[in-house]
C-alpha cells in the first residue's frame, strides 16, 4: 500500500495594507425636521418619541447620518484591527417593515437580558429591529438606550 501523503498548506501571499477607506455612512447637515417630513405618519410619530427618548438618555440633539439614520452622542470607536471611526453612541433608522435601534446591543452580551425583556423584535447584527414601537416595554427600552449612552 502506498504511504498516505501529507497535503501541504499553501501560505497567501502577504497582502498589501489597506489604505484607509472613507466612511459610507457620515453625518450630514439635514435636520430631523426634514427628515420626519419624508416619513409616513404612524412612521413620524415613533421616530419623534424614539428621537426624545434618545436624546433625554443622551442629552445630545439628533444628527441625521447619511440619507436616513438618526444618531445621538459621539463615540470613538477603535477596532481590534487598528481601524478607528467617529461614531454615534446609539441611533434609530426607519425602514419600511421595522424600526433598525443601533447600539443598543453591548459587544460583550451583557445586554442580553434586557433584551430579552424587551418584547417581540429581532437582532441584526449590530441592531435591535421592531415592527412597531408600541409592542415593545418602554421601560426597558428606555435601559438599553441609558445603557448605549453611558
Amino acid at each position: 500500500m502506498a504511504a498516505k501523503q501529507r497535503a501541504v498548506k499553501q501560505r497567501a501571499p502577504a497582502r498589501k495594507p489597506r489604505k484607509s477607506a472613507t466612511l459610507k455612512t457620515a453625518p450630514t447637515k439635514t435636520s430631523f425636521a426634514a427628515l420626519l417630513e419624508t416619513l409616513p405618519a404612524d412612521r413620524r410619530a415613533e421616530a419623534k418619541t424614539l428621537a426624545a427618548l434618545m436624546q433625554k438618555h443622551t442629552g445630545a440633539a439628533p444628527v441625521i447620518w447619511g440619507s436616513a439614520i438618526v444618531g445621538f452622542g459621539d463615540v470613538h470607536l477603535t477596532y481590534a484591527t487598528g481601524r478607528e471611526l467617529d461614531w454615534f453612541r446609539c441611533g434609530f433608522a426607519v425602514r419600511k417593515k421595522a424600526l433598525a435601534l443601533y447600539g443598543l446591543k453591548a459587544a460583550d452580551g451583557s445586554s442580553a437580558a434586557l433584551l430579552k425583556q424587551l418584547g417581540p423584535h429581532e437582532e441584526g447584527a449590530g441592531c435591535v429591529l421592531l415592527k412597531k414601537l408600541e409592542h415593545v416595554d418602554p421601560k426597558v427600552l428606555g435601559q438599553l438606550i441609558a445603557r448605549a449612552a453611558a
